[in-house]
């Protein structure tokens, strides 16, 4: 798995992953659960979804 998720991408969807989350303890929709998916997504800097669309918020190496 080569990193594909840049400083500022891994931080929004972190901070989305937080918010959903924390809405869905709050009594929010099932589907506010998904939030564990940005939030898996910034904690390992990887997203699955980025590969076939091309795509990666990195730095040039």
């Amino acid at each position: 798995m080569k990193t594909n998720v840049g400083g500022i991408d891994r931080i929004v969807r972190g901070v989305a992953g937080v918010a959903l989350i924390g809405w869905a303890l709050m009594g929010g929709p099932v589907w506010a659960w998904l939030g564990v998916i940005p939030l898996a997504t910034a904690a390992i800097g990887w997203c699955p979804l980025y590969i076939p669309l091309g795509i990666s918020t990195c730095g040039k190496k």
